[in-house]
């Protein structure tokens, strides 16, 4: 079960927020719940590809890492 969490929100920004959660046929706790669910995913799907692109430019720079690296490119029809 979730960890309930309590915001606060302007008069507006509930507005808004409502008219979503009507527009969807969910409930506003349901609209808040998925929009945060799916901003938390992104948060973690962008720290994956700027850890993923650190390691990258790592690899890059060093010798060691090319060389490690070197023979991971386009498949050899001689192997088997």
């Amino acid at each position: 079960m979730g960890v309930p969490i309590s915001i606060r929100q302007d008069d507006e920004v509930r507005r808004e927020l409502e008219a979503e959660a009507r527009s969807r046929g969910v409930g506003l706790a349901t609209l808040v719940r998925d929009l945060v669910t799916e901003a938390a995913r992104e948060a973690r799907r962008t720290r994956i590809r700027e850890a993923s692109a650190a390691v990258g430019a790592h690899v890059a720079d060093s010798p060691a890492g090319r060389a490690f690296y070197e023979g991971w490119g386009t498949p050899r029809s001689d192997a088997g």
